[in-house]
């Protein structure tokens, strides 16, 4: 029996493991409590490596598509194929006529990083989609057009703050998410501990809300009128104190000037947080030694996303909390990412998407209008699709429109190792290698962490034979696109010799011994260090960095960038003009995430689907009654796009008002090969949020708030789509 050291890669939470193996089989995986990061802790999740490795269901060969169910094709062949229909669909078509889609275990491979993300570009389609738009698209608009860079994110200090304001998010749950922290239930108790405060504002009464000194109940999409209430508090009362930010920041006082209007006593109604709970709030975050406001998906999708994630770093700012201990900081990853070009900087609206004319950011149109491009007749339609990772009929916002769409293609690929909900339709499959059949190092989480650390992890497997990691099926393919002129400047014996030479290890140990601990420092960090140090290396806190980490031209922070202010007048619009006409018995619909679960390819773990049912709809109590349901009765849930049916679980975690179906689930659609999956099927929440619902300002999905009524089921019921109102 060996035991291996390695890295847990099925969340964003860098949890260092302890793997047992006998053979080709996983006997036992545990924390590693040598691990600097994360010192032993472990979620669930990971015990789900195992399952993966064993899976039945997992392809290891190229599969095609035929009449008669799917075929097993030689790696030449389906790699010649895929090149051929997509250079077909282009040349037909137009560049354009391709589209490619990234799901987001695509971050988590460093592979398809590497590899992946330079074929997209290469490509030359304007059609590029990923599942940023479903997720954090808000926090990379604020930091390009606040701080010059795309991925210039702020992470909370979570270990050396006093105050941690937490609004939509669930970082017990989540173990952070762009706020990389292993064992957050740990962290949140040692800040309390050493006399800190949590303040959770959230619709439902989360496992974090549930660790916090308050919890405010807030009225899903109205996050944006608490923050500027907040702001008004600390202008009024003078308690705005930047301290040597103030160096180099513009637009305080224009900041000031907007967050005038928008008074506590404005912002009660909307919110449901009383005014002077908003005032206290504002005064505790500012008068803490250390504070930091953080927000996630619950911000991040809703439609007004932009100004969430934007005013949430104006807030640090101005009580001096950004990039200072125990505020919002910035990391010093041994691969810097920022430094490497593998992203850019990032831009904004330089193009606008052919049907609906949803901004593009970064090369990138908003997932939520990849339907209607496939399904529009016209030039410059959508006919052929590459995904890589991805699952988007259950994570994009009406799936069930996009699962039509998807039918419709004249060619689809997708390389990923599981028969999906959105893989069915492909007419090539091209698998990976396993988690654990090749080296690991997190080129993006390292990025997002709370404190600066590096790992390498060697794979544990040698992979079966045959088989293809998924940089070299990107590779593969690159070479015989460009055979076929279709990549442009990627051409001939050159680029195979690139190709041949620049693998992910070679690009790693020149990115670290590049790196900020590389060889102009003491520590003369490489590829080798780190294989010579199998629990990791600790590169310590994260450091003050600025005005010197910022990419904007002068070096200065742009507190209100034209863009994000203009779309105040939207919000003065939505939220405080007068009321809207309340429809019969509607409610708002939000998303949650369970522990054992992180999107929708681990429901095929045994481990991770046992226990009591977990897809529920969860409803207040008074909600029930006033509609006459009762705990675990089978409800009709229906929003404007579609109806669904769902046990009821009825909980006073919930807001009144508001109702609440998990994220990822729905694997009952004819044609998907994951057995576990469909005997633990659930429904899809996605088939109730709304394509037509999104961020003005970037385009990202809103998820949250989303108008549903509930009923009693009522077997053979018409299935129409209804307008809600409100």
């Amino acid at each position: 029996m060996a035991l291996h050291h390695r890295t847990c890669t099925l969340c964003e939470a860098m949890c260092g493991l302890a793997v047992e193996v006998e053979g080709r089989t996983v006997t036992s995986i545990r924390g590693d409590k040598e691990d600097p990061f994360s010192r032993g802790f472990l979620c669930p999740k990971a015990t789900a490596l195992a399952d993966v490795q064993a899976d039945p269901d997992r392809l290891r060969f190229p599969v095609r598509r035929t009449a008669g169910g799917w075929q097993r094709v030689s790696w030449k062949e389906a790699l010649d194929e895929t090149a051929d229909r997509v250079a077909a669909i282009q040349a037909s078509g137009g560049r354009d006529a391709l589209a490619v889609y990234l799901g987001n275990p695509s971050v988590h491979n460093w592979g398809t990083v590497l590899a992946g993300v330079p074929l997209v570009k290469a490509l030359g389609t304007k059609n590029r989609y990923s599942a940023t738009s479903l997720d954090q698209l808000p926090h990379h608009v604020a930091a390009l057009l606040m701080f010059g860079h795309q991925l210039l994110l702020p992470i909370p200090d979570v270990d050396r703050t006093d105050f941690l304001l937490v609004l939509g998010a669930n970082p017990v749950v989540s173990n952070g998410s762009l706020m990389t922290a292993p064992g957050m239930p740990l962290r949140l108790k040692a800040l309390r501990a050493r006399g800190g405060r949590l303040v959770v504002v959230d619709p439902r009464r989360t496992e974090t809300a549930e660790l916090a000194d308050v919890h405010h109940f807030i009225r899903p999409g109205t996050d944006a009128l608490l923050l500027l209430a907040m702001l008004h508090t600390l202008f009024a009362e003078q308690r705005v104190s930047p301290g040597r930010l103030a160096d180099f920041t513009d637009g305080v006082q224009a900041v000031a000037r907007l967050a005038a209007e928008f008074s506590p006593e404005r912002a009660a109604g909307p919110t449901c947080i009383p005014a002077e709970s908003i005032r206290l709030l504002a005064r505790e975050f500012a008068a803490a030694r250390s504070a930091v406001a953080y927000g996630r998906v619950g911000l991040s999708t809703q439609g007004f996303g932009g100004l969430c994630q934007w005013l949430l770093n104006v807030l640090n700012m101005v009580t001096g909390n950004l990039d200072r201990a125990g505020g919002a900081m910035f990391t010093r990853p041994a691969f810097d990412v920022l430094l490497a070009s593998l992203a850019g900087r990032g831009h904004f609206g330089r193009r606008r998407s052919r049907v609906r004319g949803l901004p593009e950011f970064s090369g990138e149109f908003p997932v939520a209008t990849l339907a209607e491009e496939i399904l529009t007749p016209g030039p410059g339609r959508i006919t052929g699709l590459l995904t890589v990772a991805g699952n988007p009929v259950l994570s994009a916002p009406n799936g069930g429109r996009l699962d039509r769409a998807l039918a419709t293609l004249d060619f689809m690929a997708a390389v990923d190792f599981y028969v999906n909900e959105t893989t069915r339709h492909a007419h090539l499959i091209l698998p990976p290698t396993s988690p654990l059949e090749h080296d690991h190092y997190d080129v993006v989480f390292h990025l997002l962490a709370v404190r600066n650390t590096a790992k390498y992890s060697p794979g544990l497997f040698a992979p079966e034979r045959g088989a293809m990691h998924d940089w070299q099926i990107f590779n593969a393919l690159s070479a015989r696109l460009a055979r076929r002129g279709r990549l442009g400047w990627l051409r001939g014996g050159a680029r195979s010799l690139l190709l041949s030479v620049a693998t992910p290890r070679r690009v790693l140990d020149l990115a670290l011994r590049s790196g900020p601990y590389g060889w102009r420092s003491a520590r003369r960090l490489s590829l080798r260090a780190l294989e010579e140090a199998p629990h990791g290396v600790d590169l310590g806190p994260l450091e003050p960095c600025l005005p010197a980490r910022l990419f904007t031209p002068d070096k200065r922070i742009r507190l209100a960038p034209p863009e994000l202010v203009a779309d105040l007048s939207r919000l003065r619009e939505r939220l405080l003009g007068p009321a809207p006409v309340a429809g019969d018995g509607w409610l708002q619909l939000v998303g949650r995430r369970d522990l054992r679960s992180n999107n929708s390819w681990m429901h095929n773990s045994p481990r991770l689907v046992k226990g009591p049912e977990r897809c529920t709809l969860l409803m207040h109590p008074g909600d029930a009654s006033r509609r006459g349901l009762t705990a675990g009765q089978l409800v009709e849930v229906e929003s404007r796009v579609g109806r669904l049916a769902i046990p009821l679980e009825v909980s006073e975690e919930m807001m009144p008002g508001t109702v609440s179906i998990p994220h990822g689930w729905g694997h009952g659609r004819p044609g998907v090969q994951a057995g576990v999956a469909t005997a633990h099927a659930g429904v899809s929440i996605n088939d109730l949020t709304d394509d037509e619902s999104v961020d003005a300002l970037t385009g990202g999905a809103a998820f949250s708030g989303v108008p549903v009524r509930v009923a009693a089921a009522v077997a053979d019921q018409p299935r129409k789509p209804r307008s809600a109102v409100g």
